[in-house]
């Protein structure tokens, strides 16, 4: 008889099911055993590999990005689910607390990670950002009603008071919707720290902003090309 998962082990990999369009929690668990052997422990996934977890998939995996099957991977090595979301360090904001500042989201699945994938990440994190501050100001939840018929469209109205998207991913009818929204997304396909990025992007702010955030900050983009840019780690 096989031992029951524990309750840090499920979440892990509900959540890493949930960022692998196609594959349930029953059928990543079996994936899941097939990579590290039976019983599955945490202590296992330390040792899993890429090339091994993409392997065990099989046919499963065979038409996910790599991206995506990153991601779960680190989430199932427990990269950032650890920290609850009352542990989240949200702080208030009004209107002219930070002047000169953005409104950033970061599509994310744990703690403040930014590893979710657009149309399945289950929460975007919302921060003010400034030259010389990030704050945490809201988490949003991405469980839509059952009355939503266009869930992209119903995401990017979530963040709609947002001026930057960053994502793991993103595809382009989406990304459509997000720039139609007003905002303007960046992919950042290897996931990271949500302040390691907006970190990089607070210096930008700080100096002069390129073309891209120029427009960010209120010139109509001419084509969604302009808007769209991935950023290689």
């Amino acid at each position: 008889m096989t031992a029951p998962l524990s309750r840090e082990l499920a979440l892990r990999i509900g959540l890493a099911a949930n960022g692998l369009p196609g594959v349930g929690v029953g059928e990543l668990i079996t994936i899941l055993g097939e990579a590290v052997g039976l019983p599955i422990t945490e202590d296992k996934f330390s040792n899993l590999g890429m090339k091994h977890f993409r392997a065990a998939g099989g046919q499963a995996f065979f038409k996910i990005p790599s991206d995506h099957l990153k991601a779960a991977l680190r989430i199932l090595k427990g990269e950032g689910v650890g920290q609850t979301e009352e542990d989240l360090p949200i702080k208030p904001y009004e209107d002219g607390d930070m002047p000169g500042s953005i409104r950033v989201a970061c599509a994310s699945n744990a703690a403040e990670e930014l590893d979710g994938h657009f149309g399945s990440c289950r929460k975007f994190l919302v921060y003010q950002l400034s030259g010389d501050e990030i704050r945490l100001i809201d988490v949003r939840y991405t469980e839509e009603p059952e009355e939503v018929e266009d869930k992209n469209k119903w995401r990017a109205s979530l963040i709609s008071d947002c001026d930057v998207l960053h994502v793991i991913s993103i595809g382009g009818p989406a990304a459509a919707k997000v720039v139609r929204a007003g905002i303007h997304p960046i992919k950042h396909p290897a996931g990271k720290q949500a302040r390691d990025i907006l970190s990089d992007l607070q210096k930008v702010l700080a100096g002069t902003p390129p073309p891209w955030l120029a427009r960010v900050m209120g010139q109509e983009a001419k084509t969604l090309a302009g808007f769209l840019e991935e950023k290689e780690e």
